[in-house]
């Protein structure tokens, strides 16, 4: 075997399942492993290019006669907050933010098992062990780190354990050559009047902004599903089409 045939990727594709997301139809996965021999640079590309990482695996969406699923980025230095963003980002300035390594926690975990057992009960992430979340948050060979959300204490003070405030939040993330990759975060549902995953979106735009880079990856927007639709608010923004990354029209309707 070539250097060259080692380091290229292998496509498999996943069998026909129903979809989550859109009533009545099949999804189907392109999908590739993620090791240690392949080079950062076609790995950087991949997840730039459309390719959503779950652990060591990159996958897009391959099913026959439907191209719902878009990949979408946010173009950070030209996001501005509107009124309603400015109203949330207020309703947050007591939250404490810190950038970890993917370093899994009974606490991070109790979190995410309240939060799928609430919002996404039927869903594909329904049955997840510890040890599951475990590989999900540390099982990457790309810059992956967790942003966590604290309430900090009104009566807080310099030198207390951040680590004993309430979490509210968890952000999973990876860090492209040219931005940040979403990978999934979840919240305290009780917390609503927060709109905590509005807030982490926001945080991560800023953040990317304040590292230099361009672009904060939201992932698949899916026309057609109305748990997609908050990821149209964030503009501008740009889809990925087979003419490549194009300037969206703007929020859908």
């Amino acid at each position: 075997m070539t250097e060259q045939h080692k380091n290229f990727p292998e496509f498999y594709v996943t069998s026909a399942q129903s979809c989550p997301y859109l009533k009545g139809r099949l999804e189907r996965k392109l999908f590739t492993h993620l090791t240690p021999d392949k080079p950062s640079a076609l790995v950087d590309n991949l997840l730039k290019g459309g390719f959503r990482r779950s652990q060591n695996i990159a996958y897009i969406p391959y099913c026959d006669g439907c191209q719902a699923c878009v990949s979408v980025r946010v173009l950070v230095d030209a996001f501005e907050e509107d009124r309603g963003f400015r109203r949330i980002s207020r309703r947050n300035l007591d939250l404490h933010t810190r950038r970890l390594p993917p370093r899994p926690t009974a606490e991070q975990y109790s979190l995410f098992r309240t939060y799928i057992d609430a919002r996404h009960g039927d869903g594909g992430m329904a049955d997840m062990s510890v040890l599951d979340y475990a590989l999900m948050v540390e099982d990457s060979i790309v810059d992956t780190f967790v942003t966590e959300y604290r309430l900090k204490p009104q009566n807080a003070l310099d030198g207390d354990d951040v680590a004993s405030w309430p979490l509210l939040g968890v952000a999973l993330c990876d860090r492209l050559s040219d931005g940040i990759s979403m990978v999934y975060s979840f919240y305290d549902i009780d917390e609503g009047r927060r709109s905590l995953g509005t807030q982490m979106i926001l945080d991560h735009i800023d953040y990317t902004r304040r590292l230099g880079l361009p672009y904060l990856y939201l992932g698949y927007w899916i026309e057609g599903s109305q748990k997609m639709t908050y990821k149209t608010r964030f503009q501008p923004q740009e889809r990925l089409t087979p003419q490549g990354w194009v300037l969206s029209d703007g929020p859908a309707g």
